[in-house]
């Protein structure tokens, strides 16, 4: 694989602007800050009310310009317009927030919690329809203020316009959301998510898959090992390009200790410097990496993987005993392998532009990622003739379509779906049955001569 190529993916999975203030604040800083941002839904509305004060301000001055009689309003109708706005989106703005509070419980209970972070709370649908609705409260709010002998025309008219559009925007809005809310919109969310970052961080189709290079076996013992200072936190992005030049600029090797996504407490060894790599400064290597409270997409393609699983996992769990919903989700568990499948999952040295390995960082392989897809629902749903069937016909239709080398996996997982089964079904009846494949679970195929596509 091109290392190139490689680190190219970290500026593609990671906002340019970070590389823009991280010398003044450290890269890590800029990438929690920038991804809480992402993620918090009060940006947009305190946006929008500092636009409302420029807005409000540069139409007021227009009106002076504005010699025609826009609404037909009067003073006092143009005030009741303006009150009747300022309660209309102080309404709307509480409603949607106790209502989306509401619905994030009950959809965090029913799916799982992880779906907060990574998909409801980034929504910009939602963002910007409070921030419509805050810009408008607080745009009649100063237009009322300002309105006393005369009605701004200009100012007026816009704000029958913004009315409208809040009207518009919340009835869309519950709309949105009812269909948002749904188990099936939500596993698509999560896997188009998964997808982005699948494609960022293995961009290469698949070829055979090169040996592993240089390992750390290779590299003998460190010479200095660089400890986790301060909390103990999860890894969510590793800058993988300053490290490279780091290292190549000492002739040395960076050894990266964790994977992305892994839970490193305090005093745990973070970083294995070899060869002239000793002499880098702790300083740069902790800025290099950002930790955060819970797991983010960004950087860790096994985390869609992870939150698709665990939905199907409360799903087949004995207080939901939803094994539809399961299915649902294994729909885009099977979509994901497939896509990561055939990409070229490297090796763990990263290369400089000489071909010197400078940096080794961990990433899943395909065994990884066939273990989450399939372990954990085929122990706790091979006893659904939906789940036996449906994750049958996914095995059997990826070993048809991805290449060879992916097979051994995929066929040890068909192996033990067919030794767990006799455990479940006493009939063979039923045993039959739920070893046809079966892209639906229950009520698409009826016999083995059709497999399940992706």
């Amino acid at each position: 694989m091109s290392e190139l190529t490689f680190l190219a993916r970290v500026k593609a999975a990671v906002d340019p602007a970070i590389a823009h203030i991280a010398g003044t604040i450290g890269w890590n800083k800029a990438y929690r800050a920038l991804s809480y941002l992402r993620s918090a839904l009060w940006v947009v509305p305190i946006v929008s009310v500092l636009l409302a004060v420029i807005v409000t301000h540069a139409l007021q001055q227009l009106d002076r310009f504005v010699t025609w009689d826009l609404t037909g309003l009067r003073v006092a109708g143009a005030q009741t317009l303006f009150e009747t706005l300022i309660t209309l989106t102080l309404t709307f703005v509480v409603f949607t927030f106790g209502s989306l509070l509401v619905a994030i419980q009950i959809a965090s209970g029913q799916l799982t919690p992880r779906i907060i972070a990574t998909t409801l709370l980034r929504d910009r649908v939602i963002k910007y329809t409070v921030g419509l609705n805050m810009f408008t409260l607080l745009f009649a709010v100063s237009a009322l203020n300002r309105t006393q002998d005369t009605v701004p025309q200009l100012v007026t008219l816009v704000a029958v316009l913004l009315g409208i559009a809040c009207v518009t925007s919340f009835l869309f809005l519950i709309d949105y959301a009812a269909r948002l809310l749904r188990p099936v919109r939500l596993v698509a969310l999560v896997s188009d998510q998964g997808l982005d970052v699948i494609r960022s961080v293995y961009p290469e189709a698949t070829g055979v898959e090169a040996a592993a290079g240089v390992t750390t076996g290779r590299l003998g013992q460190p010479a200095r090992v660089v400890l986790q200072r301060g909390r103990s936190q999860i890894v969510l992005a590793v800058e993988i390009e300053s490290l490279v030049q780091e290292a190549r600029r000492l002739d040395g090797v960076i050894e990266f200790v964790p994977q992305v996504g892994d839970f490193v407490a305090a005093d745990e060894p973070l970083f294995n410097l070899y060869g002239g790599a000793t002499r880098v400064d702790d300083l740069m290597l902790h800025q290099s990496v950002a930790f955060g409270t819970e797991r983010t997409m960004e950087q860790d393609p096994m985390f869609a993987f992870r939150i698709l699983v665990d939905i199907a996992l409360k799903a087949l769990s004995p207080a939901i005993n939803d094994p539809t919903t399961a299915v649902l989700a294994m729909d885009q568990v099977h979509r994901l392998l497939r896509v990561v499948g055939r990409r070229h999952l490297h090796d763990e040295g990263i290369r400089d532009a000489a071909g010197h390995v400078r940096v080794i960082l961990r990433t899943p392989n395909w065994e990884d990622f066939v273990h989450i897809a399939c372990n954990e629902i085929r122990a706790c749903g091979a006893g659904s003739i939906q789940i036996a069937r449906r994750q049958r016909a996914m095995l059997e239709n990826l070993i048809r379509t991805l290449p060879a080398q992916r097979h051994a996996a995929l066929r040890e997982q068909l192996d033990l779906l067919d030794r767990a089964l006799p455990d479940y079904y006493k009939f063979p009846e039923d045993l039959a049955l739920a070893r046809i494949p079966d892209s639906q679970g229950l009520g698409g195929a009826s016999s083995g001569s059709r497999v399940a596509g992706g």
